[in-house]
């Protein structure tokens, strides 16, 4: 009994290791999908030591006829005590998602201006998520209008 309820809890810690603000700015996000990651022995130390990088990177499918969802770009630092076997930095790496959400994505994919992108990467309990949203690219004019909300909430809080 007591081994269950420290499992629970031990699951329900989430550390951040890095997010993709720049993501926010660039994209309007339509929606978000948590998604394990297929790492290597040395990619998990260099994450628990946070060496990570999410600009530049992007999720995608490697082929029209596949259902498997990978990550691009993603930057993770070699791990400085590793020997020869250390990573490469910037491998593709496995997502892990179901067949179903993988139908989904795709299909959202294939639509004109919308892309998949990594926000977040954090340990949930022992395993390394990944946050992917499903986003489309922001017009010049959105970003001037979301930068005016911003000033505008500012001032109202400056004022209370």
């Amino acid at each position: 009994m007591k081994t269950e309820e420290t499992r629970e809890a031990r699951e329900r810690i989430v550390k951040i290791i890095a997010n993709n603000k720049k993501a926010y700015h660039d994209y309007t996000i339509e929606s978000k999908l948590e998604a394990g990651i297929v790492l290597q022995g040395t990619e998990v130390k260099a994450l628990r030591a946070g060496r990570c990088n999410l600009v530049d990177s992007y999720a995608g499918f490697k082929s029209k006829y596949d259902y498997e969802l990978w990550i691009y770009n993603l930057h993770i630092s070699e791990y400085d005590f590793g020997n020869r076997q250390n990573h490469p930095p910037k491998r593709d790496r496995k997502l892990l998602i179901k067949h179903r959400e993988a139908l989904k994505l795709k299909n959202a994919v294939m639509e004109k201006g919308n892309t998949l992108i990594p926000l977040s990467v954090y340990f949930s309990g022992h395993l390394v998520k990944v946050t992917i949203g499903l986003a489309r690219a922001q017009k010049k004019h959105d970003k001037r209008e979301t930068e005016r909300k911003k000033e505008h909430d500012r001032e109202i809080r400056v004022k209370i």
